[in-house]
């Protein structure tokens, strides 16, 4: 097992003389290295969710009556009404469900369709 006091008196030894000025640019350097961290957070995590937040709220202020859209929970639907916090899904029939507009996202069925349409080409 290491001993203690060996830890100790190399840590010691390693210490600057008491009459001796730290060096300034090791806390310049950290500062740096901490602000480049940041940086990378931002570019490659927050800015990107923030343009994916962003273009999901764009999509369901555009959602209207008709549009066909599943839920957080899974359900399959087509809003019958628009509120300012809550659309009006038809599930089937005569049954429908009131949901947050937070918890409505695209149908993905539609979303593939218009895909496929588009790269149809007509000539």
């Amino acid at each position: 097992m290491l001993d203690l006091t060996v830890l100790l008196d190399g840590a010691a030894a390693a210490a600057p003389a008491a009459g001796a000025q730290p060096n300034g640019g090791d806390a310049w350097t950290t500062i740096l290295m901490f602000g480049g961290i940041i940086l990378i957070f931002y570019f490659f995590m927050i800015r990107p969710q923030q343009k994916k937040q962003k273009k999901l709220r764009e999509e369901r202020n555009a959602m209207t009556k008709g549009t066909n859209v599943v839920t957080a929970g899974g359900i399959y639907g087509r809003i019958q009404e628009v509120g300012d916090t809550y659309f009006i899904i038809s599930v089937d029939g005569s049954v429908k469900l009131k949901v947050d507009k937070n918890s409505v996202y695209p149908s993905a069925a539609d979303a593939s369709t218009d895909a496929n349409n588009s790269t149809v080409s007509k000539g």
